[in-house]
This record gives C-alpha cells, structure tokens and sequence, in this order.
C-alpha cells in the first residue's frame, strides 16, 4: 500500500473507529511514516538507528546479502510490510531453508496479525499507526515475503490483469524508475529479473513494481511456490476488507471490544459509506488520484481539513528535544513503537526455529534470546 491508504484511508478509518480528528491526524501518520522512517532519515536525527521501520532503494543496494545482510532485511520488511502469515506453515519434501523462505509469506489473519494488534493496546496513538500499517499491508502484499528470495517473490511472463469487464490483459513490467506507471495502456515498473536466489532485486514484490499497491487492480500469476499453479488476486474486495478490518483493530484499541479477533470486520461504522469507499477503491487511478479521493472522504466525515502528508512534521521537535525529553516527542513515542514491534515479530520468528531474521531481543524482560534448544529456548 502508499500513502493514498496509509495515510487518508487510515484517517478514514481511525474517525469511522472513534477517534477525533487530532487522534485520526496522528494516527494516520505514524502509519506513513513506518514507510519514511530510513536509516538515512535517523541519521539525520541522530536518532537510534535499530529503530529503522523500512529501507531505502540506495540503502538497500549497499546491503551484501550475505547471511548478515538477509537478517538486517528480514528484521525490517517482515516486521512491518510483509507480516508473515504462518510461521508453522507445512509442505512436504521442501527443506528447512526452503521453509524458512516459505513461512514468512505474507497474508492476513495470522497469529501475528492479532499478536500486532494485541501489542498497540493501551499504547500511543503512534503505536497504534504503527499496527495499522502492518495490518494494512498484510492485505496488499500478501502472497509475498519480506526476505530476498527469487523462488518465493519472482514474477514471470504469465502475469495478467482483469479489467473490470472480465477481459484479460497482459501486464508489461519495465525498469525505469523514471516512467510512472500507466494502469491504462498495463505498464508498470519493477525490479530487475536476477537469477541469484538472494538478489535484493527480489524483496518482496519488487518484481511487480507497486502493482500490489493498486486497490483497483485484480491480477492473476504463477507463484513459484505455489507449484506454478495460477493465483488470483483480487485488490478492490482485499482492501475493501482491510479497511473494516482497521475500524475493527481500531475499535479493540479504544476499549470497545475485549478481545480482538481475526477474520473479523467493522461493518457498522461503514452503514451508508459502502458504495463510495467502493467507487473509490475500484477506480482505476494511480497514488495522485486515489490520495485526492480519500482526502476529500475523509473531510466529509469529519468537517475538518487534512493535511497534505509531510514526513518532515514532527522532525525539529526531536531534534530539538533535551536528551532526556525525546522519548515524550511525537517521533520519540513513534520510535518506541517501531522497537516493540520489531522486537515482537522477530522473537516470533526466531521462536519458530527460523534463523531468517537473526537473533532477538525478548520484548518483554529486554533479553537476548541466545540460542534455541530442543523442547523450548534457552536465554
């Protein structure tokens, strides 16, 4: 997912859950900013760099992939863009690094979707965004993973878009950087195939450019790891549930509900919005476009103006902190926020014998899980 549903789809989504129009602004922008927060960007702060909630195109292209280089990239994209969905997933006669790989593909409803979740309660507001990102994209990006791997992520030739009248139409990917995507004539920019398994060239969906960015778009391919068997993909219904499934999340976290629960969605809150959330998931428009049309939603909820998402807001607050009062700063809590949910995701997935991510700090008592033993962990 961009901006148009990380940061006006969320505040949508976080005034329809309750929250006033202050709260929903900083909720909808922590949610952004887990896709700015660089290592560039901290050290230009001079904030922790271990707090890093994604990487930039440069800053990847200086990473080795060794095994390192992979753990550094998995902390981050499985984290926080690409949640795993099962990381006990089975498939016979596949070995363990093939598994590794396997298990940390993307998708909703997870264990880690309610463990997310559940982590934001009685937290910042920023944690809260923070969440809301991840959930999000557990939708968007589902069926890729956040770790190097071209049996995993590599798209081929056989990758079609269905228009909305029910044709097929083939996609073209290519390579500038420069050339915006063109939904009407089915180009779209994407990585570089590279026959290396580790290439970074194939993170997550990378092949696809930001095709799996697009709420209008419904698209089918041949999933290596699906036995070449072809997947359907269908965005408008995909986001559509995801934008319940954050009111939802979000309700939970105001105190309205006990328990939060997968599979479940807000449809309430959404009584007489249906057809324009809809129109404006299924419209055919690239980021531009779809952030104008939440905007403009968003503002009709509330009455009150959004503003235009800049990723500088709240940065000469934190520099500007006394060493001791950062951590009460808005990118302080953020920062905080980022920490715990990394340090979540990534004992869950050292916990399941999966080294693609490294060691781990515990979450809760702060301490490095050392190494794994048979029947349990030994810290």
């Amino acid at each position: 997912m961009q901006k148009d549903f990380h940061y006006y789809a969320t505040y949508c989504a976080a005034f329809l859950a309750g929250y006033d129009h202050e709260d929903s602004l900083a909720i909808a922008y922590s949610a952004q900013f887990v896709d700015d927060c660089s290592r560039s960007v901290l050290r230009r702060l001079k904030a922790p760099l271990n707090v890093a909630s994604t990487q930039l195109n440069l800053e990847l292209m200086e990473i080795t992939t060794d095994i390192l280089g992979i753990q550094d990239i998995t902390r981050i994209w499985a984290s926080f863009h690409f949640l795993p969905r099962d990381l006990y997933a089975q498939k016979e006669g596949c070995g363990k690094l093939y598994m590794d790989k396997y298990r940390l593909i993307c998708g909703p409803n997870g264990e880690l979707v309610k463990d997310t979740v559940t982590l934001a309660k009685k937290k910042s507001l920023q944690s809260v965004g923070i969440a809301m990102h991840v959930v999000a994209d557990t939708w968007a990006h589902r069926n890729f993973a956040g770790t190097p791997s071209l049996v995993i992520n590599n798209t081929d030739a056989h990758f079609f878009e269905i228009l909305p009248d029910g044709t097929e139409r083939k996609i073209k990917f290519r390579h500038s950087l420069s050339a915006p995507d063109d939904p009407e004539n089915g180009l779209y920019t994407g990585s570089i195939y590279q026959s290396a398994e580790n290439s970074i060239m194939n993170l997550g969906h990378g092949r696809a450019g930001h095709l799996p960015d697009y709420s209008f778009c419904r698209y089918k391919y041949l999933p290596a790891w699906n036995e070449y068997r072809e997947m359907y993909k269908d965005n408008p219904s995909d986001y559509w549930n995801a934008f319940r499934q954050l009111i939802y999340a979000m309700k939970f976290l105001r105190g309205e509900y006990d328990e939060f629960h997968t599979d479940t969605y807000e449809n309430k809150a959404v009584e007489g919005f249906e057809d324009e959330i809809r129109a404006i998931l299924n419209k055919r428009q690239t980021e531009s476009g779809s952030c104008a049309d939440w905007k403009a939603f968003g503002e009709k909820l509330s009455g009150k103006e959004i503003p235009d998402y800049n990723e500088n807001t709240y940065q000469d607050e934190y520099i500007t902190a006394n060493k001791d009062e950062k951590s009460d700063t808005f990118l302080g809590k953020f920062f905080e926020g980022t920490l715990a949910q990394k340090s979540m995701v990534t004992s869950r997935i050292f916990e399941s014998g999966n080294l693609l991510a490294g060691y781990s700090v515990d979450p809760e008592t702060g301490k490095l899980i050392r190494q794994m033993v048979k029947g349990g962990l030994k810290r």
